[in-house]
């Protein structure tokens, strides 16, 4: 059965300046499950990567709670939070002369101590990670030769590699063709699913989404934040308020998106 891992208790997101505050949401409660894969939906601007950054403790919450198995977030060292949530960004890692094997060993980072020596255990979990993921061919190349899709690929091994609980993911998408794109998000929902890991991710990639996602949170600026499967929330006619503009038409049987031309 699914756990909840992540809880949030009327969480508020925002920015704090030196004379006001910026809300972007607030009275947020929601949970992410274990196991399954999680997508954020919602319009550019409404706070998609401003949520990530805060459930990732990179950016302060302006108020209530945040859960990770229980342990209230703000309670817990910079360590245990490396140690209990990876993060891959949409950022394309900038480095020279490093092998792909060299980082994805860097996930191991949170448990090598300070002079950071990888043992023949941190290498065979780097090793498991690259055959997780599909690229063990690609280990010796080095990372600014890759694709795309690779470097990508690489990343999340990197996260696998960091052995946490909890992976939080902004556009993993982006930048990707669409075979790219459908073969990373099968590969999160795999990993979530027979890694019993919680997978939480940020995309614009709405039909891919909802084919795949187990759970969608749809971010919306004047209705705040609807949970539910893709199937649930189609029947309340929410994905259809949230994608259907002059010319674009959804279809909630068949969750796919139509074009009108002549519009």
């Amino acid at each position: 059965m699914n756990r909840e891992s992540v809880e949030l208790h009327q969480l508020s997101i925002g920015y704090r300046g030196k004379k006001n505050v910026k809300t972007v949401a607030s009275g947020i409660n929601a949970t992410i499950r274990r196991g399954e894969l999680t997508c954020l939906l919602g319009a550019n601007g409404v706070g998609k990567s401003t949520l990530l950054r805060t459930l990732s403790a990179f950016q302060p919450k302006l108020g209530g709670n945040i859960y990770l198995d229980g342990h209230d977030i703000e309670e817990l060292t910079t360590q245990q939070l490396s140690r209990l949530i990876g993060v891959v960004l949409t950022e394309k890692p900038d480095v020279k002369n490093m092998s792909v094997a060299d980082l994805v060993a860097l996930g191991r980072s949170p448990y090598t101590g300070f002079w950071g020596t990888n043992t023949k255990e941190d290498w065979a979990i780097v090793n498991e990670a690259l055959e997780q993921v599909g690229i063990t061919e690609l280990r010796e190349r080095l990372v600014d030769t890759l694709s795309d899709g690779e470097r990508q690929k690489v990343m999340i091994a990197k996260a696998l590699a960091q052995q946490t609980p909890v992976i939080y993911l902004d556009e993993p998408t982006a930048f990707l063709d669409f075979p790219s794109k459908v073969e990373v998000m099968l590969l999160l929902r795999r990993i979530s699913q027979e890694g019993g890991k919680t997978i939480f991710l940020s995309t614009h990639d709405l039909e891919l989404a909802l084919q795949i996602a187990d759970c969608i949170w749809l971010m919306d600026r004047s209705e705040g934040l609807h949970i539910g499967t893709p199937e649930e929330l189609a029947n309340q006619g929410l994905l259809g308020r949230f994608v259907e503009k002059r010319g674009i038409h959804f279809d909630s049987h068949t969750l796919t998106i139509r074009i009108d031309k002549t519009a």
